[in-house]
């Protein structure tokens, strides 16, 4: 099962992840990881559109400099045409 489209050198994510009243970080990326039910997962570049509900633990953003890591409890995740929104300690 492929989750990839195929990639192209300049393909960026441009990240949203946020909780009810503060925003970790909104801006581009090279990767985004977390994990799900079945264990941790990352989003690259060309994604497939994929929606996931979060489990407890970290997420790292790749922006290409310093990483952004933030601890969540709960959340969910959506991509779609490199947009990736995290939605998390709601």
């Amino acid at each position: 099962m492929a989750f990839l489209k195929p990639s192209t050198d300049k393909a960026i994510l441009n990240v949203i992840a946020r909780a009810p009243f503060h925003i970790y970080y909104e801006g581009p990326a090279r990767t985004v990881s977390a994990s799900n039910r079945v264990g941790q997962f990352d989003i690259l570049p060309e994604h497939a559109d994929f929606f996931s509900i979060l489990e407890p633990g970290e997420v790292i953003i790749d922006t290409g400099a310093d990483p952004i890591t933030f601890a969540i409890h709960s959340g969910i995740v959506a991509v779609r045409d490199n947009e990736v929104m995290l939605f998390v300690n709601m």
